[in-house]
């Protein structure tokens, strides 16, 4: 079972909402997509759920307010209309959330945030005092302050770090399509809705187009590693239209109408790993060979140096690293115990043989099991 902290609350859903479900045909903010989906908050909420809304959409909003004809392109603009987007959209949050007797608050966080663990565990506090208040959280990156290195990259991500962080029951993604399909189904007449999909392998990663919206900035495929990453935790994620009024709070009901990503019972991976793979930012690869590479997967294996066949990055021992397959297939993540440099020298070495020359590695390996998460 999954490792849960004492004050987490049951029944919580977080629900991201794209920026294609907050604006017209013509790109422009429209109001009523907000008033929308407050009022799906609502029914989830008089259903006895507990719910956290993850909206993008500052920066189509900032367009707007600031009256730009065009998305910005350098960061400075970017950054100016996501500070006067993310006013105004928490302000419409908040307006519409009224309606139903639910307050709204606003939370900005960046990557740096829920790196360190410490500042992880505060933010989980802060969720649950929000929850046990009935307070709707609206959260989004806080664009104005954030930089590359501790960007999520989109809000797909973000909602899943917030829902393996405060234990959500489902995640629910608002989009522009409703789930994935065999193909483009704008290009392809035949193309089929999968409606059910129980592991996330290569074939299922090549469905995804790495394309987004012309408002957006995230793809299929960043929602598909954002269900990778859920299913270890076991939490359900639904993709469903965001212009289906009442998908939001039929897939909560378990009636979901697009694609429901489900989860096994049986392989909850422990807290600390998923925040391990989702909030840690990679220091660097290590690339493993076959034999390593089915002991970690099948096996459930710690990471040993005499498998390792490359490493690329400069990291230090303690470092969050990912781990790759010999065909660059990303098959794990983990905490470093060793230097990237102390790494180069034992690759491909036993443990009996390491300790010659690093005594104190005599019997350590590359990534111990519980601070690995297999995909």
């Amino acid at each position: 079972m999954s490792e849960r902290h004492p004050d987490y609350l049951d029944h919580v859903v977080v629900c991201k909402v794209g920026s294609s479900s907050l604006v017209d045909e013509h790109a422009a903010f429209d109001p009523s997509r907000v008033a929308a989906i407050a009022s799906e908050a609502a029914k989830v909420a008089s259903s006895g759920w507990r719910p956290i809304i993850v909206s993008s959409g500052a920066v189509a909003v900032g367009m707007g307010r600031l009256g730009l004809k065009e998305r910005p392109r350098d960061i400075p603009g970017l950054q100016a209309a996501a500070a006067a987007g993310q006013a105004a959209l928490t302000e419409a949050y908040a307006r519409e959330l009224a309606r139903f007797g639910l307050p709204c608050a606003q939370v900005l966080l960046n990557r740096r945030d829920v790196v360190d663990r410490g500042s992880y565990l505060h933010i989980r506090h802060t969720f649950e005092r929000l929850l046990e208040l009935g307070v709707v959280a609206v959260v989004n990156e806080n664009d104005t302050t954030s930089v590359t290195e501790f960007s999520f990259g989109d809000n797909d991500l973000l909602g899943a770090i917030v829902a393996t962080l405060v234990g959500a029951e489902r995640y629910v993604i608002l989009t522009d399509i409703d789930g994935l399909y065999t193909a483009d189904p704008s290009r392809d007449a035949a193309a089929c809705r999968i409606d059910r999909i129980e592991a996330i392998d290569e074939r299922i990663l090549a469905l995804a187009g790495e394309s987004a919206s012309a408002i957006g900035t995230g793809g299929m495929r960043s929602k598909l590693h954002a269900a990778r990453a859920l299913m270890a935790a076991g939490i359900p994620m639904a993709i469903v239209s965001g212009r289906d009024i009442g998908a939001m709070s039929a897939a909560v009901r378990g009636e979901v109408r697009g694609t429901l990503f489900a989860p096994s019972e049986e392989n909850r991976e422990p807290a600390r790993k998923l925040w391990i793979a989702l909030a840690g930012v990679p220091k660097g690869t290590i690339v493993v060979d076959e034999g390593a590479a089915r002991a970690l997967v099948e096996k459930g294996a710690s990471l040993l140096p005499v498998g390792v066949r490359e490493i690329r990055g400069d990291f230090v021992s303690g470092d969050v690293v990912s781990v790759e397959d010999p065909e660059g297939r990303l098959i794990a993540r983990g905490v470093s115990r060793y230097r990237s440099d102390e790494l180069a020298k034992a690759r491909g070495l036993k443990l009996d043989v390491i300790g010659r020359f690093l005594p104190e590695k005599a019997d350590v390996p590359a990534i111990h099991r519980d601070e690995l998460l297999v995909f």
